[in-house]
């Protein structure tokens, strides 16, 4: 469910940079590649190098934040798994 929820996301940016970038004369096969492979990150790095730069920032500061949490998260599972005794 959440490997589709991602997959979904990021079909969702990649459309969307592949319709904007001829807008603002960048090449859509490089950004909808990034887009793809990046995801919300791509995103964000996309509308900062666009000069949409606020909303650019705050998508690529949110998405460094999840990750950190997430990869916490998991540390402290694994840790509480190989400290039971």
């Amino acid at each position: 469910m959440e490997f589709s929820f991602g997959l979904l996301i990021s079909i969702a940016v990649t459309i969307y940079l592949v319709i904007d970038a001829p807008k603002h004369n960048k090449s859509p096969v490089l950004w909808g590649i990034l887009g793809f492979i990046l995801g919300l990150l791509g995103l964000g790095i996309y509308l900062i190098v666009t000069d949409r730069k606020v909303l650019g920032w705050i998508i690529v500061a949110l998405y460094i934040i999840i990750v950190i949490i997430i990869i916490l998260f998991f540390a402290f599972i694994f840790a509480a798994l190989f400290n039971m005794s």
